[in-house]
């Protein structure tokens, strides 16, 4: 893994090495906990900072062989880091071989691989260098030339921790993105009820109705504004676009709010006019909207009546999306209330599909308004992102593409921007080899990768 990792060609190493490889990071998704930039947490191991929150590591070791207390159970660090170390050498052609040795030389100058036999070396060497200031929370976001985060937060949460990193002077940019998908969790009533007593209580709104609930969530949207959101996030498992009627939500908010389970039919329903609701938001103050669509979450019950969500047991689901997407598209775009808008499929078989959705809403107000996003969740990595790449390259325009995020809870997940800018140096370095883009237009291939690496995403998002 040296300077030239990823790069086949003397074009793509120029392209990385005097362009994308120099560009700050804006890291617009990621699931940093705030309260750790605020308190500019310190680290006491590299297994906490490694292995603390990891669902992909956790998903490997078990797939390894190594039982759950090393993973998400009572172990101590190193013995989870032992167990992580036996595990690495197997894997081998998964992105997280490439990772985990990332990681290791860009925050920490070790260059030894991992595996059992280097695994105390590497573990005591880590260990030392997070006793420094420099490897603090903040310190590892200086360290990788971050300029702006986005972290995911939902309508009720107080944003005391970006509010204190704020007036704290910290000059990296720690913003919301606003993320309700617990207000359209109907699904259980009992949770749904709870949920909105905690929104009727942060909002100062008393809900009885389904518009009090719009109303307490508009001042939320006002709240996340005037601490300088400007994005949403939507993760669900399809788009939803069908046909209601005012009364009918209302009915159904009063059926789920008094406790009844809903039917199918009346859940898409509610869904939908949440979705309608939350983009008409979006559009009215001139946020940008993402839906991360396509995982069946939370697939092993017992695993999940044991150790909850977001530990390793979601896959790519199969849901044929394509009508919805166009339709919900279709009538905010037909009422001119269409944010900026970035889709993200986490089944690759809709690549194609996305890169053709996003065309049909183009408007020219600005490039790129509609965004085909990144490779997510199981596809980033370095197939899945030539995948989304090529797509959008044949499909759309390459050169408008706000590019790369972490989708991370680690401070160590940074690499992920340089492994992608490798990967588009590398793809284009090959075009212009193959004399597939002349060499007339380097100026403009210089360009779009330093575009496409931060000032897309600079310039789209407003930071």
């Amino acid at each position: 893994m040296n300077d030239d990792f990823l790069l086949q060609t003397d074009t793509a190493r120029m392209l990385y090495h005097e362009h994308a490889g120099k560009m700050p990071i804006i890291d617009y998704h990621c699931h940093l906990d705030p309260k750790m930039v605020a308190d500019d947490y310190r680290f006491k191991s590299i297994a906490e900072l490694w292995l603390g929150g990891d669902h992909y590591k956790w998903r490997a070791m078990r797939s390894n062989g190594v039982a759950e207390r090393y993973c998400t159970g009572d172990a101590s660090d190193w013995e989870k880091f032992l167990k992580w170390a036996e595990t690495v050498p197997y894997t081998l052609r998964n992105p997280l071989y490439h990772w985990t040795h990332l990681e290791l030389k860009t925050a920490f100058g070790i260059t030894k691989t991992l595996n059992p036999s280097t695994a105390r070396e590497i573990y005591d060497e880590c260990n030392e260098k997070l006793k420094q200031p420099e490897y603090s929370a903040r310190g590892l976001m200086r360290r990788y030339h971050v300029e702006v985060v986005c972290t995911t937060d939902d309508p009720v949460d107080s944003l005391e921790h970006h509010i204190r990193t704020k007036e704290s002077g910290f000059e990296i940019k720690m913003l919301p993105t606003w993320r309700p998908d617990k207000a359209m969790a109907v699904e259980n009533p009992q949770a749904f009820r709870a949920y909105v007593e905690r929104l009727s209580e942060v909002s100062g709104v008393s809900i009885s109705g389904f518009g009090d609930m719009v109303d307490a969530l508009s001042r939320r949207h006002d709240f996340f504004e005037q601490q300088g959101c400007r994005l949403s996030d939507h993760g669900i498992e399809e788009f939803y676009a069908e046909d209601y009627t005012d009364a009918e939500i209302n009915a159904i908010f009063n059926k789920v709010y008094g406790g009844s389970g809903l039917t199918v039919e009346e859940t898409r329903k509610f869904k939908t006019a949440m979705l309608v609701i939350f983009a008409e938001m979006d559009w009215k103050s001139g946020w940008t909207q993402q839906y991360h669509y396509g995982p069946i979450r939370n697939n092993n019950t017992k695993m999940f009546r044991l150790i909850g969500p977001d530990t390793g047991f979601d896959s790519i689901g199969e849901f044929n999306t394509a009508k919805s997407m166009s339709k919900f598209f279709d009538r905010l775009n037909t009422e001119d209330k269409l944010a900026k808008t970035i889709i993200y499929n986490l089944n690759p078989c809709a690549n194609e599909m996305v890169a053709t959705m996003i065309g049909n809403f183009q408007d020219g107000s600005i490039p790129g308004k509609m965004q085909f996003g990144s490779g997510w969740w199981f596809l980033d990595q370095k197939n899945g992102m030539e995948r989304q790449l090529n797509a959008l390259s044949l499909l759309g325009l390459l050169s408008r593409f706000v590019g790369m995020l972490t989708d991370s809870r680690s401070f160590l997940s940074y690499p992920r921007h340089e492994y992608f800018r490798r990967t588009l140096c590398n793809l284009i370095g090959n075009d212009v080899e193959n004399g597939e883009i002349p060499v007339s237009e380097m100026e403009r291939v210089c360009q779009m990768v330093e575009d496409i690496s931060y000032y897309n995403a600079k310039n789209y998002f407003g930071f």
